[in-house]
């Protein structure tokens, strides 16, 4: 799992809601913080540093239920459309899009998301 790069959490709970603040496409344990190589690479990584911060709280990305997504160029929407359809195949959780002038660290894409899942 990657640092954060600025003073927040990556993960917190709040009863049966599990946010995860926006991730990018860190490589884990490079120094300095490194992104993977292109939007789509950068998307898949995001995603699998995602899937590992839902992991500590026992979630899974069935329980996602909300996505926004960010991208500094919309016309990379296509192309991470086609990744997002690999990694959630048949769970499809809500998803906004939204442009944006820059990300940190460079990034190409960012997602942030909120999970559920009961305690009870």
């Amino acid at each position: 799992m990657s640092t954060p790069v600025g003073p927040y959490s990556p993960i917190l709970r709040a009863g049966d809601w599990v946010v995860i603040s926006g991730q990018i496409g860190l490589v884990p344990g490079a120094t300095p913080p490194t992104l993977a190589d292109g939007v789509t690479a950068q998307l898949r990584q995001l995603l699998n540093n995602a899937r590992t911060l839902l992991a500590t709280e026992g979630v899974e990305f069935d329980d996602v239920v909300k996505t926004t997504l960010f991208l500094t160029d919309m016309n990379d929407f296509a192309a991470c459309n086609e990744v997002w359809v690999e990694e959630f195949a048949t769970h499809r959780p809500t998803r906004s899009a939204i442009a944006v002038a820059a990300l940190p660290l460079g990034a190409l894409v960012e997602v942030e998301m909120w999970a559920y899942r009961s305690t009870t």
